[in-house]
Formats: structure tokens, C-alpha cells, sequence
């Protein structure tokens, strides 16, 4: 008979997480389709999500560990779990806990997203154990928190909120194809009347709900932040009530603010300066207005984390932070008021040491410099997601042992790990995910294909060998769900109590962020003025950077309906997904595409003093000129961008998603080029 269960998506679109059904049938094979009964997506799942089931006994899955013959051949051999784990512990205590690091890619997160459990277990691993252990956000929107964070409006609305209540929306830089389900409730929102802007590098998908897009030179976001409340500041449109009892720093804030006008960010930006003074009159005079913020994308580049620094700081002055439909909306890696779970990291267990800092820059020095001699990487693809490829890989090559554990072969794998552990996948394992209100079961519901372990497996084995006492304090990985789960915001649910409740519980959050307008501040307050930031060493308000002209065009990057992050080798392994972008795609405008001699669907090499890429063109009008853009994450796209650090390291201690992004800009030039590779111009 065949079996259907619910469960969620492995995605990890959150916090607009999506159900879904799964049908076994007799012989095994599964189909999957929406859950009608899933209170945050409704049926609704993506084509990321409709591809899930190409996983399933995919060919091209790891099912057996192997270890690499030697450095540089592509030559395997299959080993066992034990003879890998002797090795690597044998090794780890050859170079001492210190010279170990773990990173953890949203990869390994296919059953357990903002639940925190697997994220918890490596740290606590880590530890007990007192090597690295660096915070994976700095991979996606850590830089973005950190400028929300000193603001001090970390907490996002919901979907919900946003669907029922909002008067306008603003996605700035948010195409939301990472967030497929947060487009829908845009939709609903649309068609209740509310007003959708598009603040963008591009004309994305999510610009056909607007009513008005706004194309800005990549890196100028502050800027038009900026300008907007001065406008607001200039035309007296703030909330004065709330700016006198609930900020700090007003005055300075106003002082800095009058030379920032329309027309100064007309030349940082591209807009023109009538566009931006009636957006921010708008914007001002709606009475439910949210933002929604991009992720990583936002901040790589000139924006860095100024752009989310000055974008919260617009709720602020109109009064919008704690205000039915107002606010910061669903963003990746928000969350909710009230929201929570148990820590079981152990972080005040952790031993004295030589830490390298959560910083990618600090990562690759260490690296390059021997400090550290082991590297993990889990569920991670370092040399498709760290800039300037070519400095990565060169850094992972002076590690002793690099090992990956993952589901599918990646860009490092192939080329620069050494043992090579396959994990299960979503169905093959238990956990939970939780989006803005509810947390969700996602049971196991096969077995394990081939030799695949659950991660967790991992540290336990590491322990064993390496007497870690205390690292894994649970019978199953049942009892540390739980272990989590049994907190005040869950309602103290157990995997028992999801299950009898149909796989999920609701969160006790508020769907408004910030509803008793205590910020997440030293003051308490939205914080105009930042104190934290001056001792930092980094600017007190938020200051637009200098977007000088450099030669060449600008890269921008971002993501696609049929791709998010490295998951399953950057969908590549996944052939729905993969025939959805067959070979990368750079969007060129027309007039810089004639200025070159590039036509349409031409093969063009886009290259800089780092590196060179080699993409199909597609010219369009929907970029402006001057900019390029292309879908992040193709192997070798990294060899152009910068991998300069844009903290301080006084700062990535400041909050828990305090991290260290690297700069990831980039200028470049194209050239066409010919059938056989040569030079089109000849």
C-alpha cells in the first residue's frame, strides 16, 4: 500500500518554509506534492521544491565514503566509516584541537533550518572539544544582521502580517525567489490594494507585482536610504511621537541628513532626484508600510552592512516599527517576537584557545598560514561560496586533511577534499524546522540509502576516539529534538506532541515585530546614534560609501526560482533544476553590449586582475548600463570577487550574528569570444 506522509521542504527558503506531502509507493519511488494543510504555505511549493524528488535515488548521490588516492589525482578509493573516522581523529590529535575548524553549509540543513539543532551540535562538538568553529551566516545575511543589529531592529513581521495589514510594500533588493512563499502573500497584498515597489540592480521576476521599480547602481543603496529621509526629515513627515519617546540621536541624525538630498543621491544612485523625494513622501504618508530587505545579495559589494544600517533606521522615523503591516518583513534568517529554543551548544564550556575569529578573511589567513591544519566542511561548498577562488583554493590546498560531508559531489570535493563522507538526505533522517509561527516535524521516512549518515553521527564518532566527554548526551537524535524544542515558545512540544498534532505546533510569537517597542539596543531604543559603533571603529551614523567611477562594469549577482545556495551541487544535481539554467546567463545592457561587439546568446569572457568566467551573454533592457548581473554560485564565478574583510575584528563579538563577510565586489570588463575560445574582436 502506498504511504504518504507530511513533512517540509529541504530547501530552506526561511523563514517562508514550505509543507509538503511525500507519497511512497510499493517500489519505492516517491511523489511529492503540496501539504493543503500546512498553515504557512497553504499547497503552495515552488519548482525548487516540486524538483525534491529527483534526490531520491539519484545517481549521482555520495553512498560510500571514500578518500582521494592523493593530492591532485581524481582517483578514489572506498574505505568505512571507521577506518575514515581513525584517520581523521588520528589526525586531529596529531595537530592539536586548535588547528581543527568546522564549517557548516545551509546544505546540512535539509531537515533542521532555524530550529538550530545541527548548527547547535557542531558547536557544541566544538566546544567540548575547544577547536574552530566559525558561524555560517557570514555566507549569507550576517553582514545585513549586523546592520539591522546596531540599529536595533534585528526581529521581523510576518508574512501574514504582511499579506493582512500592509498599505505598502517595499522589497529593496528582495526578488524573494529564495523566499518563493513570501512573493505569494505580496500577491494577496496587491490584490487587497496595497502599493509594491521594487528597489533593484535589475528588473527581477518580482517586479511584475509592482507598481512602481526604482533601478539604482549596485552598492547605492545607503544612499537613496538616506536621501529618502531627508526628504522625510526636510517636509517635517516623521512620527514625533514616536521618534521622541522610542530613538536616540535624532539631532545628529538630522544634522547629518541635510546635505543627503535628492539630488545629491541622484548622482550616487542612477534615480532620478523627483523619483526618490516621491517615494519617500509615499513611503511616509502610508499608514502600514513595510520594507522587505534582501539577503546576501544586498550586502556584497559597496553596500556591505551600511545598506541595512540606514534601511532600518526609515520604520524608525515614520513610526512604522511595531505597527500592524509596518516594519521590516520577512527576510532570510529573521525572526519572529518571541521566538526561541533551548541552547545546547555549551558555548560557556568552551576551553581557552587561539580562535580564529568569525571572519572569512581570518579563515583563508589561517588556512594559508597553518594554524589551522584540519578543515571540515559540511553540507558547505567553500570554493563556490567564498570570493577569489583562486586564493581559496590555494588556501585549502596547504591544509593537512580536508573533509566533506555531503550529499552529492560539489565544486570542492572535486577539487580539494581529501576524505569524503556521504550524509542522508531530508527523508532519511529526523528533525524539525520552524518558520516565523510554527515549528514542523520532519520525521524520517526511509531508510538510509547505501552507507549515508546523518551528520551527528559525525561527532559522536569523533568523540568516542578522541574522549569528548558529553558531546552527544542523548540516546537518539529524537531525545536532543526534544532537547531543543522544550522551550516557552514552543509550548514545550516534544516529536510525540508534533506528531499527534499533525506534524507542527504553532509558535507563541507575536506576527508584529517589536509590538512593546523595546529594541534590541544598549538603550533599548532604535538607535540612530550608535555608541557600539564608534568604539568599534566604524561610523557612529549610517554613512553612504564612496561609489567613486572605477574602470569596467559593475558585477552584481543574486539568485534564481530554480537555485538557493550550494544545496545539491548548486542544483546541478537535481536535472529539473538544472535544465531550468543549463549554462550561466550574464545580463548585459544593449548599449554596453554594442559597445563591445557582444550579441545576444555570444559567449563572452567576463574577467579582472583576479580571475576570468566564461558565460553566455543576454542582453537586455532590463539592467541598466553599467552593471552586470549574473546568478551567484556557478564554479570559477568567485575568481573576480574580492575577498578583502569589511569588519573590524572588534566587531564580530558584538552580537551572535556578528560575522565577518567578505567584500565580494567586483568591476569587470567582457570580451566576445569565438566557437573555439579565441578572441572575437580577431
Amino acid at each position: 500500500m502506498p504511504k504518504t506522509v507530511r513533512t517540509m521542504c529541504p530547501m530552506n527558503c526561511h523563514p517562508t518554509l514550505c509543507g509538503m506531502e511525500v507519497t511512497l509507493d510499493d517500489g519505492g519511488a516517491v511523489a511529492i506534492t503540496g501539504d493543503v494543510t500546512n498553515p504557512d504555505s497553504e499547497g503552495f511549493l515552488c519548482m525548487r521544491g516540486k524538483a525534491a524528488h529527483e534526490i531520491v535515488g539519484n545517481s549521482r548521490r555520495l553512498l560510500q565514503p571514500v578518500t582521494r588516492a592523493r593530492r591532485g589525482s581524481e582517483a578514489w578509493e572506498v574505505t568505512s566509516w571507521d577506518a575514515a573516522l581513525d584517520r581523521i581523529a588520528g589526525h586531529m590529535q596529531a595537530v592539536g584541537r586548535e588547528a581543527v575548524g568546522f564549517w557548516q553549509g545551509h546544505g546540512n540543513w535539509g531537515n533542521d533550518y532555524a530550529f538550530g539543532l545541527k548548527r547547535a551540535q557542531m558547536d557544541r562538538f566544538a566546544n567540548l572539544y575547544g577547536c574552530q568553529v566559525w558561524n555560517p551566516a557570514m555566507i549569507c545575511w550576517g553582514l545585513g544582521a549586523f546592520g539591522l543589529g546596531l540599529t536595533g531592529a534585528i526581529e521581523t513581521s510576518t508574512k501574514e502580517d504582511l499579506s493582512a495589514q500592509s498599505e505598502m510594500v517595499i522589497l529593496w533588493g528582495a526578488n524573494t525567489v529564495s523566499q518563493a512563499n513570501t512573493l505569494r502573500h505580496v500577491e494577496i497584498a496587491k490584490r487587497r490594494g496595497a502599493r509594491v515597489v521594487v528597489i533593484d540592480v535589475r528588473r527581477t521576476e518580482a517586479s511584475a507585482l509592482a507598481d512602481e521599480v526604482l533601478l539604482l547602481r549596485p552598492g547605492t543603496d545607503t544612499a537613496l536610504a538616506l536621501a529618502m529621509m531627508q526628504v522625510i526629515l526636510a517636509e517635517g513627515l516623521w512620527d514625533q511621537a514616536f521618534v521622541a519617546e522610542h530613538t536616540v540621536g535624532f539631532a545628529e541624525l538630522s544634522d547629518h541628513l541635510a546635505d543627503k538630498t535628492p539630488d545629491w543621491a541622484a548622482v550616487q544612485t542612477g534615480l532620478p532626484g523627483a523619483q526618490i523625494a516621491a517615494l519617500a513622501r509615499r513611503y511616509a504618508a502610508s499608514p502600514a508600510a513595510m520594507i522587505v530587505l534582501g539577503g546576501s545579495s544586498v550586502h556584497k559589494g559597496e553596500n556591505t552592512w551600511q545598506a541595512a544600517r540606514a534601511i532600518g533606521c526609515l520604520p524608525a522615523l515614520t513610526g512604522n516599527f511595531g505597527r500592524p503591516g509596518g516594519g521590516i518583513g520577512p527576510r532570510h534568517g529573521g525572526r519572529s517576537h518571541g521566538v526561541g529554543f533551548v541552547d545546547i551548544s555549551a558555548a560557556d564550556r568552551r576551553p581557552p584557545g587561539r580562535y580564529v575569529p568569525n571572519q572569512m578573511e581570518a579563515i583563508l589567513e589561517a588556512l594559508e598560514s597553518g594554524a589551522v591544519k584540519v578543515l571540515f566542511t559540511l553540507g558547505s561548498n567553500l570554493l563556490s561560496s567564498f570570493p577569489d577562488t583562486a586564493r581559496t583554493k590555494a588556501a585549502l590546498a596547504k591544509a593537512e586533511l580536508v573533509i566533506a560531508h555531503d550529499i552529492f559531489p560539489n565544486q570542492t570535493i572535486r577539487e580539494a577534499a581529501d576524505i569524503v563522507l556521504p550524509s542522508t538526505i531530508w527523508l532519511e533522517e529526523i528533525g524539525a524546522k520552524s518558520t516565523n509561527t510554527h515549528v514542523h516535524l520532519c520525521d524520517r521516512i526511509l531508510p538510509a540509502a547505501g552507507a549515508a549518515r546523518p551528520v551527528h553521527e559525525i561527532y559522536i564518532g569523533l568523540a568516542e576516539r578522541l574522549g569528548v566527554a558529553d558531546a552527544y548526551p542523548w540516546p537518539d537524535q529524537e531525545a536532543a529534538v526534544n532537547a531543543v524544542l522544550d522551550h516557552p515558545a514552543t509550548g514545550h512540544a516534544t516529536v510525540e506532541s508534533l506528531r499527534a498534532g499533525g506534524g507542527r505546533a504553532a509558535l507563541k510569537v507575536s506576527h508584529v515585530a517589536y509590538p512593546t517597542k523595546a529594541f534590541t539596543t544598549p538603550s533599548g531604543k532604535i538607535e540612530f546614534v550608535s555608541n557600539r559603533a564608534a568604539q568599534m571603529g566604524l561610523p557612529a551614523l549610517p554613512e553612504a560609501p564612496d561609489t567613486s567611477e572605477e574602470a569596467g562594469l559593475i558585477l552584481a549577482h543574486g539568485r534564481t526560482f530554480a537555485h538557493f545556495h550550494s544545496f545539491f551541487d548548486h542544483a546541478r544535481a537535481l536535472p529539473t533544476l538544472a535544465a531550468r539554467e543549463a549554462a550561466p546567463a550574464l545580463w548585459i545592457a544593449p548599449a554596453d553590449a554594442e559597445a563591445r561587439g557582444i550579441a545576444d546568446g555570444a559567449e563572452v569572457e567576463m574577467h579582472n586582475a583576479r580571475g576570468a568566467f566564461v558565460a553566455e551573454a543576454k542582453v537586455t533592457p532590463r539592467i541598466p548600463a553599467g552593471v552586470v548581473w549574473i546568478r551567484d554560485g556557478w564554479p570559477g564565478l568567485n575568481a573576480l570577487t574580492d575577498a578583502s574583510a569589511v569588519l573590524p575584528e572588534a566587531a564580530l563579538t558584538t552580537f551572535p550574528f556578528s560575522v565577518g563577510q567578505s567584500h565580494y565586489g567586483a568591476r569587470v570588463e567582457l570580451r566576445p569570444l569565438t566557437a573555439d575560445g579565441g578572441d572575437g574582436a580577431a
